[in-house]
């Protein structure tokens, strides 16, 4: 996608009953029948993650493959642009509609740094949320397959698999 081109598009963040929790815009950078992929820039103060140093500012190249029960985004230092790590929402499909792609967010999520090293974050949360059964495995089953995608391809890069 030629950027001169780019679709700008509002990305929402919902919770699990999807009732919107915070939305920011994004340009779609790329698009296939598998998915999309954004670029967008954090827009909260910076603060410390987990071992992370999240900045305002800092670029996200984020992935959203539709029919899949996860989310990735790909995050680059606003200063100098090095590799950060990935931030990966279990989520429910993503919804597209007009100028908007929407998830509803399952709590779970995973943080990778670029050592490889996996952290599983919230699922004290997950637990709290008292899924239906059959949606509780599709998100443990998206987690499994983030975790996955991670330890098969080192080099991972969310370009690829858009």
């Amino acid at each position: 996608m030629n950027p001169e081109n780019a679709i700008e598009m509002t990305i929402i963040k919902n919770d699990h009953l999807g009732r919107e929790v915070w939305h920011y815009p994004g340009r779609v950078i790329a698009q296939s029948d598998r998915g999309y992929l954004f670029e967008a820039f954090f827009n909260r103060s910076d603060f410390e993650f987990n071992g992370m140093l999240l900045k305002e500012r800092d670029r996200f190249l984020e992935l959203y493959l539709l029919g899949k029960y996860f989310n990735i985004y790909q995050i680059y230092d606003r200063d100098d642009g090095h590799l950060k790590g990935w931030y990966c929402n279990v989520t429910k499909p993503v919804q597209v509609t007009d100028g908007q792609l929407s998830y509803d967010d399952l709590a779970l999520d995973l943080l990778v740094f670029p050592d490889g090293r996996q952290l599983v974050l919230d699922e004290d949360e997950f637990a709290e949320l008292a899924l239906p059964p059959e949606l509780a495995v599709k998100a443990r089953d998206g987690l499994r397959e983030l975790q996955s995608l991670f330890n098969e391809y080192p080099d991972f890069n969310v370009r690829k698999l858009i």
